[in-house]
């Protein structure tokens, strides 16, 4: 039976969660979103969960038809220690004192990361920590570099929205609390400067 998710109004990440948890009832539903980034994280849930997904758009709302292609892939635990290992970045600074001392740390710090191994294989931005990904930061050809190696770059969206930064965005991607929740349990290794 197709189930209907009406997702419209809602704040992150409560268009995932609706979903998520009609995953467990239905192999075919559809929800409706009214703004791209909740597009895009309902999106990425469902290609996480074995979901084809064709996005309609209709007077401004998104509508996404979702349909699981075989079996859900395995959700198993990783042992301890043996999942990917996870950034937290929740400043844009690092350390207490000097905030231009903090941030030349940080420039520093997140210079070295693509020249370093192991690499980080998920890096989440939190807080004030999103005010690295976003135009004019001193770190985004550092950032681009280790996503083209393969590392996942999220930035809160709360967080984004609240320092008014969702649309300079330069590098990574909006995420939500659940996609950030997500990481975070399932890394091996979670390390924060």
């Amino acid at each position: 039976m197709q189930m209907i998710i009406d997702a419209r109004g809602l704040d992150c990440p409560q268009p995932v969660v609706l979903t998520n948890n009609a995953f467990d009832e239905s192999t075919q539903l559809t929800t409706i979103v009214d703004n791209e980034v909740a597009k895009e994280n309902v999106s990425r849930l469902a290609k996480s969960k074995g979901f084809a997904i064709s996005v309609e758009e209709k007077g401004g709302d998104f509508h996404l038809h979702l349909n699981r292609e075989g079996p859900e892939p395995d959700q198993t635990c990783n042992p301890p220690g043996s999942g990917p290992t996870v950034l937290l970045i929740a400043s844009d600074i690092i350390g207490r004192g000097a905030d231009e001392l903090g941030q030349q740390l940080m420039t520093a710090f997140v210079h070295v990361l693509h020249e370093i191994t192991p690499k980080p294989d998920t890096i989440v931005f939190m807080n004030s920590g999103v005010k690295l990904v976003v135009e004019g930061s001193k770190v985004i050809e550092d950032l681009r570099a280790l996503e083209d190696e393969g590392a996942t770059l999220l930035a809160c969206g709360a967080c984004l929205g609240y320092y008014d930064l969702k649309e300079k965005v330069a590098v990574g991607q909006i995420s939500n609390m659940y996609d950030i929740a997500s990481a975070l349990f399932g890394a091996g290794k979670i390390v924060s400067p």
